[in-house]
This record gives structure tokens, C-alpha cells and sequence, in this order.
């Protein structure tokens, strides 16, 4: 159970790592004024904006998945396995977005969402 929770716990920092290198790794970054500053950005740092936004939009269903999956008692390794894999996906999908690899970007998000929609599924049948 604690791994799982660990990867909820990983999944919500994601965001805030991604909003770090969209902020900091762009010149003229202004905190005083951070939505502006984050609607100038270009290249890979306005990449690093969009995958934290939807790292935020990725996060909640992630989150719930997990505590339902736990709640109608799925196996332990099943949810350990796919909300690891699901945090390793998220990691993956941010890199192919910051770099640029949209078609790579899109095979990763929906194995990420995979995982989730999998989890919902589990704790379905098991109920």
C-alpha cells in the first residue's frame, strides 16, 4: 500500500517539477507576474508549461483511481504495478514533451492512462 501511495505522492510533485524548469530555464522569467511571464515562454520551456498543466489535469484521476482501487480491495501488487508504471509513463511523457517527440508523447500518455482507466476497471470487477 505505501508504494502505491508513494506514486500518488510522485504524481503531484511532477507538476511542480515541470513548472520549476518552465520558469527557471527561460530568461526574463518574471515571479512578480508569473502567468505573464508563463504565456511569453517558447520552445522547451513553454513545453515544460504545457506538460505541467496537464500533469495537473492527470493527477486528480490518478489520485482517486488508486484510493478506489484500494477501497474495493484490488490485489496490492496489481495497483503497486500500475501506479509505478503509470509515474514512469508520466515521467516519460514529460521528457518527449519538453523534447519535442509529439507522436512518441501521445503513445506515452494514453499507456499512462492505460494504467488508470485499468485501475477504475479492477476495482469494478472487484466490488
Amino acid at each position: 500500500m505505501a508504494i502505491s501511495y508513494l506514486c500518488v505522492l510522485f504524481a503531484a510533485v511532477i507538476p511542480l517539477i515541470l513548472a520549476g524548469y518552465a520558469k527557471f530555464s527561460s530568461k526574463g522569467y518574471d515571479n512578480s507576474s508569473p502567468r505573464d511571464s508563463l504565456q511569453k515562454l517558447e520552445g522547451r520551456a513553454k513545453r515544460a508549461n504545457f506538460a505541467q498543466l496537464n500533469a495537473f489535469e492527470a493527477f486528480p484521476v490518478f489520485a482517486a483511481a488508486v484510493i478506489i482501487a484500494h477501497l474495493a480491495g484490488v490485489a496490492q501488487e496489481e495497483i503497486t504495478l500500475l501506479a509505478i508504471l503509470f509515474v514512469i509513463f508520466r515521467i516519460l511523457y514529460s521528457i518527449c514533451y519538453i523534447a519535442g517527440k509529439h507522436a512518441l508523447r501521445s503513445t506515452v500518455w494514453f499507456c499512462a492512462y492505460f494504467c488508470v482507466i485499468t485501475l477504475f476497471i479492477s476495482a469494478i470487477l472487484h466490488s
